[in-house]
């Protein structure tokens, strides 16, 4: 009889693992909390244009990412940085010209979008594997199986792999048996990616930047943006700039923000930039699957990959995986496929 394994999270990490488990013939069923997969890879289609408002680039050093692409036949495009990129000093300063070097490390993009990689991993499962809008309240270890409660449902399975943020996870799910007391210590201080970061982007009619000769780049020492790319399509038919808000605008309101990026719009692009079709942005600091509040601050990365995620949990029935729990890259793409296949040989080699 198949082993079965329910897997909590439908993001990259879930996804994938359940991928690779179901290749191995395992039996699997993959709880999402949210209404769609993908977690902090979210491609939001506006004004008939992907713009990304989580995970977006990789790199050559993303060995393990590149090697799903290439299994999925995922085509990937470079970053455009052609043209002279912008650099705002002070608030009193016209932003500077400068040529991003030519020898920076090349960052990738995916074509139709960073959600194309759970397409393409989604269509090998069934209807069934995948149920949305479970949120699990409650894991039980019982004596040869292990039970999952959510909001309106009850599993039992053989084994289960959490794939949200450890200090998520020990914040929102009751265990009957006590986790051991210094797994919650560092599962509370181990910092989720992203949590922090304001993602927000504006759909163009035309690519009006490239036309005076930029490359839709921009740094920014004053705000609200400190960052800003080129975000048009592979094809080049449609059009956008995405980037990242000083992450201490998140208490201010939706609007707010809006007007304060179109002031700094008109200083770097001009009446051109404050022509845009679409405005769109993500707070991660407000999405309570990505981020438990509190008031106390955690180093970017702090945590990620400690050695206390490489242990079994609840008897040997439970893993502690995602992207923050990975050795490497913990936190990136690259973090939660490379710990996917790690935590794939923990599985294969549990039940031989």
């Amino acid at each position: 009889m198949k082993k079965k394994i329910l897997i909590i999270g439908g993001g990259l990490s879930g996804i994938y693992l359940g991928y690779l488990l179901k290749k191995e013939g395992f039996s699997i069923k993959i709880l999402e909390a949210n209404d769609r997969i993908g977690g902090r890879i979210y491609t939001k289609n506006s004004y008939t244009t992907n713009v990304e408002l989580g995970a977006t680039w990789l790199w050559r050093y993303n060995p393990a990412l590149l090697k799903v692409c290439s299994d999925l036949n995922i085509s990937l495009f470079e970053q455009n940085m052609d043209g002279d990129a912008l650099f705002e000093a002070m608030q009193s300063s016209t932003p500077q010209h400068f040529q991003v070097p030519k020898n920076q490390e090349i960052s990738y993009r995916i074509v139709g979008g960073t959600v194309e990689i759970l397409n393409k991993l989604k269509a090998t499962f069934t209807e069934d594997q995948i149920e949305l809008n479970q949120k699990v309240l409650k894991i039980d270890d019982e004596e040869s199986s292990i039970k999952v409660t959510t909001e309106t449902s009850t599993f039992i399975t053989d084994f289960v792999i959490s794939t949200i943020p450890p200090q998520v996870l020990v914040n929102s799910v009751h265990f009957s048996s006590d986790l051991d007391s210094g797994f919650k210590q560092i599962a509370n201080n181990t910092h989720t990616w992203m949590k922090d970061s304001i993602k927000f982007a504006l759909v163009y009619k035309t690519p009006f930047w490239k036309e005076k000769g930029l490359s839709g780049v921009g740094f920014s020492n004053v705000g609200p943006f400190t960052e800003i790319y080129d975000h048009s399509d592979f094809e080049n038919t449609h059009f956008a700039l995405m980037g990242f808000l000083n992450g201490g605008l998140a208490n201010e309101t939706k609007e707010y923000r809006e007007e304060k990026i179109q002031e700094q719009l008109f200083k770097f692009f001009g009446e051109d930039g404050k022509k845009y079709l679409s405005y769109e942005e993500k707070v991660w600091n407000e999405d309570q699957l990505v981020n438990f509040k509190n008031d106390s601050f955690i180093t970017p990365h702090f945590n990620n990959g400690h050695t206390i995620y490489q242990q079994k949990f609840l008897n040997g029935k439970l893993i502690i995986a995602g992207s923050e729990t990975s050795p490497k890259y913990g936190g990136y793409m690259e973090g939660a496929v490379y710990r996917g296949n790690q935590v794939l040989e923990q599985i294969k080699n549990s039940f031989q």
